[in-house]
Parts: structure tokens; sequence; C-alpha cells
């Protein structure tokens, strides 16, 4: 099992849940998160690019501030990995500063708790 924690914008999480589900993965957990890579950003494109307006997201500058993105966790057999990683890339991929993250580190155990199942038995069927 692999755990899958990719960071995407947030006008993406509709896009990207829809996606997942088609792909047969329909359970994730998602937080709100902030964060920033290595610009920083004006205060008037942060307003527009939090409204989900692309060309304030695409004219991000240099800032120290953090913005508002979504942290999406998945827990996948390592067959599903590779098709989990290349849904959200191309759900999230445009080119732009600020398309995300995705990182993958191994799972060592999973436990159902309402039937104390565990490992692959508890993931999504496909």
């Amino acid at each position: 099992m692999k755990e899958i924690l990719a960071i995407v914008r947030l006008n993406k999480m509709n896009q990207t849940k829809r996606a997942l589900a088609e792909v047969g993965l329909p359970s994730i957990t998602a937080r709100d998160a902030l964060g920033r890579g290595k610009g920083i950003v004006d205060l008037q494109l942060l307003k527009g690019a939090e409204r989900g307006y692309e060309e304030a997201i695409s004219q991000l500058g240099q800032s120290q501030r953090l913005i508002p993105k979504r942290a999406i966790l998945i827990v996948v057999p390592d067959e599903l990995v590779g098709r989990t990683v290349k849904t959200i890339i191309k759900v999230n991929q445009t080119g732009k500063s600020g398309d995300g993250m995705i990182f993958v580190t191994p799972c060592l155990e999973a436990v159902r708790v309402r039937t104390g199942e565990r490992g692959d038995a508890v993931l999504d069927d496909i």
C-alpha cells in the first residue's frame, strides 16, 4: 500500500474528486492547507487567485504569504499508484507555478475501525 498526499489549488478540488471517482478511486480525505513554493505573493493577485481567477494565479509574484490550497490524502494498493498520480496530474497541471505537489510514501498498515479488517481489504475495490 502507498499513501499519496497531493497539494492542489482550491479551484481544482471538485474536478480532482470527480476524476479520481471516475477511475475507481472515490475514497479520499481532504483538508484545508496553507503553503507556498519558492516565490512570494502580491496581495491583490492573491485575492484573485483565491477566487479562482487563472490570470491572477498565473501572475502571482514573489511573497512570503501562505497561499490557501487543499491537501488530498488517499491510500491505494501499490498497483494503483501510477493511475492515481497520473489522474491528479492530468486535472491539476496548468504549466504555471502553484500547480501543486504529490508525495508518495509507504503505508505499512491499514485497519477498518468498524470491522477490524486489515491491509488491502480496507481499500476501495477496483
